[in-house]
């Protein structure tokens, strides 16, 4: 059975959601360990900059595993 592009796209912000907001509790607690000490803001924005990476990636393997799994 393959996937829809609407159906990928729907996984990777899902998979990016859940991940945005592990990454920023994470960044909350393991930064002070490394001296860092942003805002809530500054860690909320830096976890956006990478959301916007992870989006793309994980929508664009998953077109390829598709893509892929049909040869």
């Amino acid at each position: 059975m393959t996937q829809s592009r609407r159906m990928s796209l729907l996984e990777a912000i899902t998979n990016v959601a859940v991940g945005y907001a592990l990454a920023v509790t994470a960044q909350i607690i393991v930064f002070p360990w490394f001296g860092l000490h942003p805002s809530l803001g500054e860690n909320m924005a830096l976890g956006a900059v990478f959301v916007g990476i992870s989006l793309v990636r994980s929508y664009a393997l998953r077109r390829l595993f598709e893509a892929v799994g049909k040869r």
